[in-house]
């Protein structure tokens, strides 16, 4: 399968270096949130986010563009197909784990696992699966879900936490950190039941490696063997922005359909928009609506 999507890390001076390239080659320029640009010729779009910074290359033509133009020119070395020696570690077995839902106001809090080996690892990565932050497109996340959940030798694993159970749990921890390495914990519990012999858990830095630690004890010994990693930039590795992908559908898709039974669009994040459709929302229906489809520890709660 052709490549047509592809994420690599930036320096910062390469930044405005891979604009002046762009530019010289005709491509078009726009703005775009989170991003230092984004640029587009013929069916090809290159998109330079902040956060990394990294780049983020698009269409049919990403192939050539990467062999040709960002590897030689920005990048300065083939990275391209040569993963397995620049990142052997993830074509190792192991778990990675991601989560979504988490600083938006509506919506449940989704995290899911996925399993990969080195076979599942490479199909992965050759089909596009990418961090879902970097995907804009609902479409493509179900049909990039719909691929991982078919790849040979992948297992996963998607707990969902509907806002009533998340305003529930949020009440007992009493903290974000340790509710999530309870959710992390019971996805790694459940994928150690159906891949006994992983040796290894891999997700993004979100707490002390302790907590984590500390919730997989609580969910018994099965998966006392396990060894836990956590690391910033996690959703570099393929097994993690796998299961972003599987834990992004299901989140769009509750804010879907319970957008759909509303009759009232529920944006994402915590933004003006988020407050003014849940008055919207609260007027239409009363106050106890928002522990049914929020999380009513944000601050966004005292503004409604």
């Amino acid at each position: 399968m052709a490549l047509n999507s592809y994420t690599a890390a930036l320096k910062k001076a390469d930044v405005e270096k891979l604009k002046l390239l762009l530019a010289e080659r005709g491509f078009e320029f726009h703005e775009k949130q989170y991003a230092h640009y984004t640029a587009k010729k013929g069916k090809l779009n290159v998109t330079v986010y902040q956060k990394g910074p990294k780049v983020l290359v698009q269409g049919k033509e990403t192939e050539d563009f990467v062999q040709f133009i960002l590897e030689p020119e920005i990048l300065g070395e083939a990275r391209l197909g040569n993963e397995e020696v620049l990142m052997p570690e993830m074509f190792e077995p192991h778990f990675g784990v991601d989560e979504s839902g988490k600083g938006d106001f509506f919506g449940p809090l989704v995290i899911a696992g996925v399993y990969v080996d080195k076979t599942s690892a490479r199909s992965l990565i050759d089909q596009g699966v990418t961090d879902s932050k970097r995907i804009s497109s609902d479409v493509k996340i179900g049909k990039l879900a719909k691929l991982i959940r078919s790849t040979p030798g992948i297992s996963w694993e998607v707990i969902s936490l509907r806002p009533e159970k998340y305003n529930e749990l949020y009440a007992k921890f009493g903290n974000l950190n340790r509710m999530l390495a309870w959710g992390h914990a019971r996805v790694i519990s459940s994928l150690v039941e159906k891949v006994p012999t992983c040796p290894r858990a891999l997700s993004d830095q979100f707490a002390r490696e302790e907590v984590l630690q500390m919730a997989l004890k609580q969910q018994g010994e099965a998966a006392a063997h396990i060894e836990l990693q956590q690391r910033t930039k996690g959703e570099n590795d393929v097994a993690v922005a796998a299961a972003s992908i599987l834990a992004r559908e299901t989140f769009v898709d509750w804010i879907s359909r319970a957008s759909e039974k509303g009759g009232v669009t529920m944006p994402l994040g915590a933004s003006s928009s988020v407050i003014e459709s849940a008055r919207e929302i609260v007027t239409k229906y009363g106050d106890s609506i928002l522990t049914k489809i929020a999380k009513t520890h944000f601050k966004t709660t005292q503004q409604i």
